[in-house]
This record gives C-alpha cells, structure tokens and sequence, in this order.
C-alpha cells in the first residue's frame, strides 16, 4: 500500500514538470503569435490551455484522495500540499500565455506590438520561456541553486517590464492608446509569469527546508 502511494507521489511531481512543459510551450507560441500577427497559432494556444487545467484538477482529485485515504504526516504531506498549490501556479501560468494569445487574436491582422517594442517583448518571452524551464527542473530535481537562479531570472524579467514602461511613459511615445493599453497588459501578463513562476521555485525550497522564504539564498559548505 505505501508503495503505490509513493509512486502517486512520483507521478504527481510528473504531472508538475509536465505543466511546466506545456506552459512554457504555450508562453512561446503565444509570444511567436503576437510578434508575427499569427491567428492561427493565437487559436492553438487558446484552445491548448484546456491540457493544463485538465491536468490541474487531475493533480488535484489525486492529491485529496491521497490526503483522505493515506492521512500523511511530515515530508509527504508537504508533498501534496505543496503540489497542490504549485499547479494553481501552474495553471494561472497557462491563462497568462492564454491571454498574450488572445491580445494578438485580437489585434489580428496587425500586430499589436509596436516596431520600438518588439526587442523588448521577444526578450520577454525568452526569459518566460527560460524560468519556466528552470521550474520544472526545480520541481524534477529538488535543487535549490537552480531555485536561487530562478529568482535572478525573475530580476530580469521584471527590468524588462521596467523598460516597457518607460518607453510607454516616453514623449517619444506616438502609438497611441489603444497600442498602449496592450502593452501594458502584455508586459503585466510576462510580469505575472515569472512571478508564478518563482512561487513555485519557493515552494520547492519550502518542501526540501520545511520553511518558507520569501528569498532563499543557499549555504554553500566548504569541504
């Protein structure tokens, strides 16, 4: 019986890493469609976000069966605890993607990020793309350094979304409301990305610690 309830605990931090997966893919693609005014792939995105909530609730009807039927204590309940609240993370990651796509569908035939912007936006999606691969190797390997450069990732994005507003509050500025209401929005959905996304890396550090921190910082010991 503590057998098959540990390898629901494995495949639970499978289905983790798998979100991870497909919210990344999904911030890509969403990113590559509002770059390049692609309609179609905007729909795929949109249409694709149903995976990850799927696996959600799956995540999550698993986890409350364990909590009923095995009553666990110490290190395995905050395993299910915390995945709970790590595919919360994770879906709102997806409806983050899900919303660039919608703002390109939108804007569809143009692109609703101007020519001065369209640097900033790609980098943004990279960075995206890069901490939400960090969390799943966070999730995967339970490392706490790659937790720490998840958070610098972070610093990155959110000077990122610093710039965007910048330019946004600029007299050089001369696109509009319209294209300034969508960028703001577009850098506040990238913003909220990686913020969930260092949520989940902190989460890790609180299962490995049993403490939570707001940063973490780990100590390295010298032989």
């Amino acid at each position: 019986m503590r057998d098959a309830f540990h390898e629901e605990l494995d495949h639970t931090s499978d289905q983790l890493v798998e979100m991870t997966r497909l919210a990344g893919s999904a911030m890509a693609r969403a990113t590559t469609a509002l770059l390049d005014a692609d309609i179609g792939l905007a729909e795929s995105v949109i249409a694709a976000d149903e995976q990850i909530d799927a696996l959600q609730r799956e995540l999550d009807d698993t986890s409350i069966m364990l909590l009923a039927q095995q009553q666990p204590v110490a290190t395995d309940l905050r395993i299910i605890v915390t995945g709970m609240r790590m595919s919360a993370d994770l879906e709102r990651m997806g409806d983050l993607a899900r919303h660039v796509a919608k703002v390109a569908r939108r804007r569809y035939p143009d692109s609703a990020v101007p020519p001065v912007l369209r640097a900033t936006i790609l980098e943004m999606g990279q960075v995206a793309e890069r901490i939400v691969a960090k969390a799943g190797s966070v999730i995967a390997s339970k490392d706490l350094h790659t937790a720490v450069e998840l958070e610098q990732d972070d610093d990155e994005m959110d000077r990122l979304h610093r710039q965007v507003f910048a330019m946004l509050l600029s007299e050089d500025w001369d696109y509009g409301m319209e294209a300034a209401i969508d960028i703001t929005l577009i850098g506040r959905y990238y913003e909220r990305f990686a913020d969930h996304a260092v949520s989940v890396a902190r989460r890790v550090v609180y299962l490995v610690t049993g403490e939570w921190h707001e940063s973490y910082t780990p100590i390295v010991r010298v032989p």
